[in-house]
């Protein structure tokens, strides 16, 4: 089995912010070589899909300030320090939809880009909604307008790239992938 581990030399802090940290390591290669490493390191994060008791995916319109463009995605959000996944997907729900959920089934775990970056999403699934009289807050600056499709209709907004993003189409997919 080849070695294809890369030891850190030395880590360079670069940016420290609300959501990620930015750093550059100096790393020793398998060939013994050295090279840099930009590395974006990120707390982790959860999607959650829900389905309401008519079959609806509930999913949000949201614009996101990278793309310049509106997206519609599962409910979504970063966990917090010491905040187990389950909590976060319950919270995040609520903020979002205004639906809570006494029962989550675990989906799988991915990493998003990690060429770069080390976050992880922690993907959940439920069909046990119920929605809450005061439901949370959301963050100051999230703004986001609630959408229920069905699954056809997901499938279609993955081709028109309305869904766009990794963790919605991955969503969809283990979805479809329950038809058969």
């Amino acid at each position: 089995m080849t070695n294809l581990h890369e030891t850190t030399i030395h880590t360079t802090s670069i940016f420290n912010g609300k959501v990620i940290n930015v750093q550059v390591d100096d790393v020793t290669l398998p060939n013994g070589e050295t090279s840099k490493r930009e590395i974006v390191k990120h707390p982790g994060a959860v999607g959650i899909i829900p389905i309401t008791k008519d079959n609806k995916i509930v999913m949000v319109k949201q614009y996101r300030k990278p793309l310049n463009k509106t997206l519609m995605e599962i409910p979504a959000g970063k966990l917090e320090s010491g905040e187990a996944p389950e909590a976060t997907a319950i919270r995040e729900l609520e903020e979002e939809t205004g639906y809570t959920s006494d029962h989550l089934e675990y989906v799988t775990s991915f990493y998003t880009s990690p060429g770069f970056a080390d976050e992880i999403i922690y993907l959940y699934k439920t069909n046990h909604l119920e929605r809450v009289e005061d439901k949370l807050d959301m963050d100051e600056d999230e703004f986001v307008e609630i959408v229920e499709v069905t699954l056809e209709e997901a499938e279609e907004l993955v081709r028109e790239q309305v869904i766009h993003d990794a963790k919605t189409a991955y969503a969809i997919l283990h979805l479809c992938t329950l038809r058969f």
